[in-house]
């Protein structure tokens, strides 16, 4: 095992759980009420994990600026109703925090998700036990790849920076990691490919949660 790992901090879309197809029907349903074409299966998925702004943006390139706030508005409607539905845990996840927990890990998680809804999730999966600290969309000015969330999650444990380790399946969270000083491990369960993480110099690129164990286990 890796001695000098106290805490591991996780990211949520695409790292413990698959909820494209409920950021498919929130967005969609915002963008319909705006009356602007929808988004395909695709272009969502290159939004997960950005913040509903910046995923306006990227959808509309600025065409429909004016309308952010409203699309923001619009989507937590919807996504109030159906996110949580919608999103899938990974399989490989239970038996992770299991493993994690049993060598006294301490695990949590930051995400440019609302907070409440990541609860919700987990306690519906029954594993919301494993989590002693969450950060949310609505606990920090300033989202990802601004550090500030992950540092407040690393404060929350009063250990070290080296101490840590984030683990994200996109480069938004390996620029959080770089900017925030904490290693980062990337895992390939998202849309992002092993090469697009070589810049950011990662301590390890995993296919999934169990190699993640393993390797921290090993």
């Amino acid at each position: 095992m890796r001695h000098d790992l106290r805490v591991i901090i996780f990211d949520f879309d695409y790292t413990l759980a698959d909820s494209s197809y409920g950021a498919m029907e929130c967005i969609n349903f915002a963008l319909r009420s705006l009356k602007i074409p929808p988004a395909s299966y695709e272009s969502v998925c290159q939004t997960i994990g950005l913040s509903l702004p910046e995923t306006f943006l990227y959808l509309t390139e600025s065409e429909h600026e004016g309308k952010s706030s409203e699309f923001v508005r619009l989507f937590k409607e919807r996504a109030d109703e159906a996110m949580a539905e919608n999103t899938v845990i990974y399989d490989t996840v239970n038996s992770t925090l299991e493993a994690l927990s049993l060598v006294n890990i301490k695990m949590g998680v930051v995400s440019t998700k609302y907070r409440y809804r990541i609860e919700e999730i987990l306690k519906r999966e029954k594993i919301l036990n494993f989590f002693e600290v969450i950060v949310g969309s609505e606990d920090v000015q300033a989202h990802k790849p601004d550090p500030e969330g992950l540092w407040l999650a690393i404060e929350h444990f009063q250990e070290s920076k080296q101490n840590s380790l984030y683990t994200g399946d996109s480069t938004i969270d390996a620029e959080t990691a770089l900017r925030g000083g904490v290693p980062f491990v990337a895992v390939l369960t998202g849309v992002t490919q092993s090469q697009a993480f070589d810049s950011y110099k990662p301590v390890n690129i995993v296919n999934n949660l169990k190699e993640l164990t393993d390797w921290i286990l090993g």
